[in-house]
């Protein structure tokens, strides 16, 4: 039996709460597979969309008088309570389905401390909330602080760091749930970041990637395997040219020369490959895979995915 934590994309839960209830049905199945092998799971997941989403309606409702807006961290939170009621009703849907009884389901709002030393902070990068024109975003950067870029071509959005998860606040309770045969949902959209001020932690405007967090909790619980879920089936090198080449396996070295030489892209596949290194050097036998949600029981049993150790 393996202690095993997920990390599974906002993106792959779809655009909207109805079609998230259907992806999160999906997802379960995989999971379940893991759980019904005997293994101890724990789940984190993006937020990508979702919390693009609440941001944005706040934002608006803002624009009317009528309702005030919401600092980013507490959006964050708002996105973890409903995603992880989503995955909870799904995951002891599919539990119930198979007449596994003994293994409740809970999701943990979780906080990630963050250090506002972190460089990120200087030079935030994270798009977040709704599009403006150039002219709206510097009278709202004057007026407010906040930092505005040009995001794709589609237009001006609030950016936020995206620092490193330093340390998981809720940890020695998931190690307490996980223990008692729980099934942790926590996490969610990379934790609420938190950094300490004067002795007490309060949330930041920052994004934390949900891989990083999940590679940090994995890290922090003494976790044997660390699965990326993601869009594909395995790592590719010269993604998507006549060339590509996919990759059933590498070695930390191997995949850092890899990352230098730009095979993987920033914002996609590199922040995946960097979390499985930190985790796999953060102990002796670790191992961490990449691999699509399909095929997570597969790549356990090395029939699929890319395995890094």
């Amino acid at each position: 039996m393996a202690k095993i934590v997920i990390a599974l994309g906002g993106n792959a839960l779809g655009n909207d709460a109805y079609e998230q209830m259907e992806k999160a049905a999906v997802a379960a199945g995989a999971v379940v597979d893991l759980i019904e092998a005997g293994h101890e799971v724990l789940i984190g997941h993006g937020n990508g969309p979702q919390v693009g989403m609440i941001k944005k309606a706040f934002d608006e409702c803002e624009k009317t008088g009528q309702t005030p807006g919401m600092p980013f961290a507490e959006c964050t939170a708002m996105s973890q309570g409903y995603i992880g009621y989503h995955l909870q009703s799904a995951l002891e849907a599919e539990l119930n389905k198979r007449g596994i009884t003994d293994n409740p389901v809970v999701s943990l709002i979780t906080r990630v401390v963050v250090h506002t030393a972190d460089p990120a902070f200087e030079k935030p990068t994270k798009p977040v909330g709704g599009y403006c024109d150039e002219t709206t975003a510097r009278k709202i950067m004057q007026e407010t602080g906040h930092v505005y870029g040009e995001d794709a071509g589609r237009g001006w959005r609030r950016m936020v760091a995206s620092p490193m998860p330093v340390d998981i606040m809720e940890k020695l309770t998931v190690m307490c749930l996980l223990e008692n045969k729980r099934v942790v949902i926590a996490c969610g959209g990379g934790g609420i970041p938190v950094a300490e001020k004067d002795g007490a932690f309060t949330g930041v405007d920052a994004v934390v990637d949900k891989d990083f967090a999940a590679a940090r909790m994995a890290q922090l619980i003494d976790a044997d395997i660390l699965f990326i879920l993601t869009a594909v089936e395995r790592v590719c090198i010269n993604y998507r040219k006549p060339d590509e080449k996919s990759l059933p396996g590498m070695t930390v070295a191997e995949a850092k020369k890899l990352s230098g030489e730009g095979h993987f892209a920033p914002g996609s596949m590199l922040p995946k490959v960097q979390a499985a290194c930190m985790f796999v050097e953060s102990g002796k036998n670790r191992r961490a895979i990449i691999t699509s949600l399909e095929k997570a029981a597969q790549a356990l049993s090395g029939e699929s995915g890319t395995v890094i150790e």
